[in-house]
């Protein structure tokens, strides 16, 4: 799920099940489309009932004449999707292309996304953020043992279900371990508020790319703000010469791992499995965080023409995310729905 871009967005009445002939409403035979509940630059979300089954799922859409790239991040979540199945992840149930129009159908989550919940304040409690960290690491784990990066882990990817689980969702920008990035060699992936030290640098990223994201992801839900805001470069730019600040004040343990998932040094970030192990509950009565100063990275020039060369020639995949309004009740797979 990316960021939207204003000037291309796509136009839909979202009060309409769908555009044409009334047989429209119908996709693949089977699912009879509903609502718009999430759009984006790429992909429209629809509420739909599965005819089959008798339950409600979610149909993401996308747009007829996609470019080649768009086909490869589409076939690439899919892939990833059905390698991946974990009850903090949202679920892959089917997909294809009809009428030239690539669709994906999945889990319908009903509850707000982490950036809505944000956005509507006030900042989560650290018990609070212990719990939603500890499922959405777990999650990571499970994706890193299936040899995935997910490389795009935000607040707008981040379902907070009714049933009071959260689940990580897009798996658009996703990559194998072992496998080629659906995007240009040397291009920088991901949205660039949360993007790890080495994804700004241009740089190969592993399994502790999503480790740092997700630790900026707890850091605002407890604060209230995005750490490093901004343009894309600007944001990018900004993680290379100043550590993310760790509010005083905080529970000893929370607060050093916050600073050891968002240290510099990827090698020296915990794994999400040791993330998800350490927020486990400690009695309210433990010693507070106190900040400490933190390294930074030096900017250099190549630095700097990387992210440059990168928003220029590439920048759709360096994402900067716009204000939205207010979230509704059903968030679905959010293609649109950024902070």
């Amino acid at each position: 799920m990316k960021g939207p871009d204003r000037g291309n967005e796509m136009k839909v009445d979202l009060d309409q099940p769908a555009a044409g002939d009334p047989k429209s409403c119908l996709l693949a035979g089977r699912y009879e489309l509903g609502p718009v509940i999430g759009v984006g630059s790429s992909a429209v979300v629809r509420r739909a009932c599965d005819l089959r089954r008798g339950v409600s799922v979610a149909v993401k859409q996308f747009p007829p004449g996609m470019s080649a790239l768009e086909l490869r991040q589409q076939r690439r979540e899919m892939t990833a999707l059905a390698r991946l199945r974990h009850p903090g992840l949202v679920g892959l149930l089917g997909g294809g292309t009809e009428q030239g129009r690539p669709f994906v159908v999945t889990d319908l989550v009903e509850g707000p996304t982490l950036a809505g919940r944000i956005r509507a304040g006030p900042p989560l409690h650290p018990d609070a953020v212990r719990r939603l960290g500890r499922q959405l690491a777990a999650a990571l784990a499970h994706v890193h043992s299936r040899e995935f990066i997910h490389r795009d882990v935000k607040p707008a990817n981040v379902l907070l279900g009714n049933d009071g689980r959260a689940r990580l969702a897009d798996f658009g920008i996703a990559r194998a371990f072992d496998g080629t990035a659906a995007t240009t060699n040397g291009s920088v992936v991901g949205t660039a508020a949360y993007l790890a030290p080495e994804q700004a640098r241009g740089e190969q990223v592993g399994p502790a790319a999503d480790v740092y994201a997700l630790g900026l992801v707890l850091l605002e839900a407890l604060t209230g703000h995005r750490e490093y805001p901004g343009g894309a470069v600007e944001s990018a730019i900004a993680r290379l010469h100043r550590s993310p600040r760790v509010p005083d004040g905080l529970p000893a343990e929370l607060g050093e791992l916050l600073v050891a998932m968002t240290d510099l040094e990827p090698q020296r970030r915990p794994t999400a499995d040791q993330v998800a192990t350490a927020l486990v509950a400690r009695p309210a009565s433990a010693p507070r965080h106190t900040r400490h100063r933190r390294r930074g990275w030096a900017v250099t020039p190549l630095a700097a023409a990387v992210l440059l060369g990168a928003a220029i020639a590439g920048g759709v995949m360096v994402l900067s995310e716009a204000p939205q309004p207010a979230p509704s009740d059903t968030t679905v797979m959010p293609t649109g729905q950024q902070p």
